[in-house]
């Protein structure tokens, strides 16, 4: 028997499976990978040696701390979503 998803009885993700945070976990992940980008790109003039880039790139920069903050409030509120969805059925097993 091998180990698939549906094996272990668990679903696919689909648009209706999908749980709480997953959207902020998407947009948190590609805003990440902008500021990373850019990051890159404001670094290489500096290491180079030639002129730098004009502020606005260096604040496009700091999109990769609000993507990580992004991605991690997703995270926190699906693990919420999960806990509340297993307090339910405990207590739905349980009356």
């Amino acid at each position: 028997m091998t180990n698939t998803p549906h094996s272990r009885g668990t679903a696919p993700a689909t648009s209706e499976t999908r749980g709480a945070g997953d959207v902020l976990v998407r947009v948190g992940a590609i805003v990440f990978f902008v500021g990373a980008v850019s990051t890159l790109a404001t670094m290489v003039p500096l290491l180079l040696g030639t002129d730098p880039l004009p502020t606005p790139a260096y604040f496009v920069s700091m999109l990769m701390g609000a993507g990580l903050a992004l991605a991690l409030g997703g995270l926190l509120r699906s693990a919420l979503a999960q806990k509340r969805a297993v307090r339910e059925g405990q207590a739905a097993a349980g009356a």
